[in-house]
């Protein structure tokens, strides 16, 4: 099955590659390694705003950090298709860092961040398999609960 099938299958639309809010591109290919700049959570076109440990819990962010997912996917296809590939094209997710908005004293970023990799494993199956960081931070751009980058090679 085609990624593209799995995608339509959990009813996953891509959406369009985000205009970054600052000075840097949505990504970066150098050799087979595809760079992915962070991208924010967001919950109707706008920040999903929350400090975790303070005004949501891990199982209100989880579902942030998949709708990251799906916002790195679309990046990932747009990278892919500046290469002449698809996503049916990605080798290997190769590496998620995250990091989350929440309190000094909050230690489920692990968990919140499965939301993202659940979701690319259930996607690519083997090859979504990936290595991974999860950090809590003091705060992230507009407030938003959830960052995640991604590092994919493509052939």
């Amino acid at each position: 099955m085609s990624i593209y099938d799995k995608l339509s299958q959990l009813g996953i639309v891509l959406p369009p590659v985000s205009v970054p809010a600052a000075a840097y591109v949505p990504f970066v290919q150098t050799g087979n390694l595809v760079f992915l700049s962070g991208h924010i959570a967001r919950q109707d076109g706008k920040p999903w705003v929350g400090q975790l440990g303070l005004t949501m819990t891990t199982d209100e962010a989880k579902p942030a950090a998949r709708a990251v997912a799906i916002d790195l996917l679309g990046t990932l296809a747009a990278a892919c298709l500046a290469a002449g590939k698809t996503l049916d094209d990605v080798k290997r997710i190769v590496k998620v860092l995250s990091l989350v908005n929440s309190t000094a004293t909050y230690t489920e970023q692990h968990l919140v961040t499965n939301g993202c990799s659940e979701l690319l494993g259930q996607v690519f199956g083997p090859v979504g398999a990936h290595a991974r960081s999860a950090f809590g931070v003091a705060q992230l751009p507009m407030g938003a609960c959830v960052e995640i980058e991604l590092i994919a090679e493509i052939g």
